[in-house]
C-alpha cells in the first residue's frame, strides 16, 4: 500500500540534495517524489510516496524530521485529501478517424489537447493515478511516441488542524529568528 508524506522544506539550496542522500543511505524505495513552491515565501512542500510494503513510511517521516531544514512531516495517507498526478502524453495520429478518436478520449477523461501536428497529438492530463492509467491504456493503441509524470501532488482536504499549523509556524519563525530578519510571511 502506498503512504502519502507532506514535507514541509525551508527553500533553501541543496535541501532536495540532502533528503534524496538520506533515501539513498537509508536504503529508502521513494515511489514519487515532487517539489514545489508554497504560499509561504521561501519555504517549499515535498510530496512523498512510499510503498509501504517495501519501505517503513514512519521510518521515513522520523529520519527526514532529523534534517535541519526540514520543518514538518506528516503522513496524510489516512486523511481525507486530494491526490493528483499530471502527465503528458505524445501519442501518434495515423489519419482522421485516429484523430478524432483521440480527441474523443481526452474528451471523454477531461483532458486536454495541448499540441497538435500532422502525425502527432499530445495530451495533457490531471488527476488520479488510476485516471490517467486509463487514459494511457485508451491511447496505447495508437502508440504513445513520449510520456512524462509528474508524481503524485497532494492536498488535505478542508481547514488544517491547528497543531500541525501552528508548529509549522513556530519552526518558520525560528529559521526565521536564526537568519536574523522577516524572510517568511506567516
Amino acid at each position: 500500500m502506498d503512504r502519502t508524506l507532506i514535507a514541509t522544506v525551508a527553500d533553501h539550496p541543496g535541501v532536495l540534495n540532502r533528503v534524496a542522500s538520506l533515501f539513498r543511505r537509508r536504503a529508502f524505495n521513494i515511489e514519487s517524489l515532487t517539489v514545489g513552491h508554497t504560499e509561504r515565501n521561501g519555504i517549499s512542500r515535498m510530496t512523498i510516496v512510499v510503498d509501504s510494503r517495501r519501505t517503513d513510511a514512519t521510518k521515513v517521516a522520523q529520519n527526514l524530521e532529523k534534517l535541519v531544514d526540514v520543518l514538518h512531516v506528516e503522513d496524510i495517507t489516512d486523511r481525507p485529501a486530494i491526490l493528483h498526478d499530471l502527465a503528458l502524453i505524445k501519442v501518434q495520429v495515423s489519419d482522421r478517424a485516429a484523430r478524432s478518436e483521440i480527441l474523443k478520449i481526452a474528451d471523454n477523461f477531461q483532458a486536454r489537447l495541448v499540441d497538435m501536428c500532422s502525425r502527432t497529438a499530445m495530451i495533457e492530463i490531471a488527476g488520479s493515478e488510476r485516471k490517467i492509467d486509463t487514459v494511457v491504456e485508451a491511447l496505447r493503441p495508437h502508440g504513445i511516441l513520449e510520456m512524462v509524470r509528474t508524481g503524485r501532488v497532494a492536498m488535505i482536504r478542508g481547514k488544517k488542524d491547528s497543531e500541525p499549523e501552528d508548529a509549522v509556524s513556530e519552526e518558520i519563525d525560528a529559521v526565521d529568528s536564526e537568519q536574523g530578519g522577516t524572510r517568511w510571511q506567516t
